[in-house]
């Protein structure tokens, strides 16, 4: 601890990213990045924004790319606000909607609005809380990990949920976000749907909650581009929701950097919106792959949970552990997620990558249990 630290940066614990190594060649299936290219149209529009107008300060409404995200979804501009990942988005979200707790409601336990989240959830959700001081009751999943909706009728301080959830990669239903966003509407609190990955689900009743928007005035649905549009080390996301909570996210954007996409980023963003079927074909190579991968790995033993998202979320056969598994796979130079807490130490997370690479992952998998 540093003697100067504000007391803020001695009570963090922050989110740890997955790994990225510079040292050495591995498959990387640790972080949930697409397998697949970007869009050539999205290379073409840095590329022609690679200009002398860099020496300009982009544009702080990031008008071009909204206007994409409005032609694609069809909602209003006053709708929709952009940002430099959804990790930001995020947030300035947390900032913008929920109250922080005094320390007399800390130390008294009378506290009314802690915000809602699942216990096995993007491990992002705690620290943004604790960065803003905002109390939290985190809601366990079932026995299954399927989200149990009832805890989430009775909301005094907002919910965040991911849908489909990380690292489980289970979803819910559209029908169930509309009942808990009626729920928090009751008390006027917002419900923010975190769809990084929702672009890869494929089960019947799981979507987009983006038709809500016109219905649930207190309902905020983020998406970004680093899964869906294979634009990770771009960083570029988007917010659609009513033109009230829009202001609220453009207050603390604005009150921290009001330049937070740059202009290379808002030209491939905006491509990316524009060129949807090219990102539908290989989301569905994707989606297809996991399939595949999924079948083989219960074929082997694995315990595989139904997964919607672009990775698959998985417990190795009985005599093995998943801190085991994954110490093992990457020794064969292979990287996947292990989170070593509650109720998933056993668990190991597996991005989707190349079918090449899929293929030569199940021999090293196979070659693990023969051992």
């Amino acid at each position: 601890m540093s003697a100067y630290w504000s007391e803020l940066a001695r009570r963090l614990v922050p989110y740890v990213p997955g790994e990225q190594p510079r040292d050495r060649k591995f498959v990387k299936l640790n972080t949930n990045e697409n397998p697949y290219p970007p869009s050539p149209l999205v290379i073409d529009a840095i590329k022609k924004a690679a200009a002398d107008t860099l020496r300009l300060y982009p544009d702080p409404a990031c008008t071009e790319f909204r206007e994409a995200v409005v032609s694609r979804y069809g909602v209003k501009i006053e709708q929709v606000f952009a940002g430099n990942g959804s990790d930001e988005i995020l947030a300035f979200a947390f900032a913008a909607f929920f109250d922080s707790t005094s320390l007399d409601e800390f130390e008294s336990g009378d506290i009314n609005d802690e915000i809602l989240f699942p216990d096995i959830t993007y491990s992002f959700y705690p620290v943004y809380a604790d960065l803003w001081g905002i109390a939290y009751s985190k809601i366990p999943l079932r026995d299954d990990f399927s989200l149990d909706t009832d805890p989430f009728m009775d909301i005094l301080g907002g919910v965040v949920l991911p849908n489909p959830n990380a690292p489980t990669g289970m979803a819910v239903s559209l029908e169930d976000l509309r009942k808990i966003a009626e729920a928090a509407e009751r008390n006027k609190r917002v419900f923010i749907v975190d769809e990084a990955y929702i672009a890869f689900a494929d089960q019947k009743g799981v979507a987009t909650a983006l038709p809500l928007i016109e219905e649930y005035p207190n309902l905020l649905v983020i998406r970004t581009f680093s899964k869906e549009a294979s634009l990770a080390g771009l960083r570029a996301a988007f917010a659609v929701g009513d033109g009230e909570l829009i202001e609220g996210l453009c207050r603390i954007r604005d009150s921290f950097n009001s330049y937070t996409l740059d202009r290379l980023a808002m030209a491939g963003a905006a491509a990316a919106v524009n060129d949807s079927s090219y990102y539908d074909a290989i989301n569905q190579k994707v989606i297809a792959t996991r399939g595949r991968v999924s079948t083989a790995l219960e074929a082997m033993g694995f315990r595989v949970l139904p997964s919607q998202a672009n990775f698959i979320f998985t417990a190795p056969p009985a005599g093995k552990s998943g801190e085991g598994f994954f110490t093992a796979l990457r020794e064969r130079g292979f990287l996947v997620r292990h989170f070593n807490k509650p109720r998933i130490a056993n668990f190991i997370r597996i991005s989707m990558g190349t079918d090449k690479d899929m293929d030569a992952f199940l021999e090293a998998c196979k070659e693990i249990l023969r051992i």
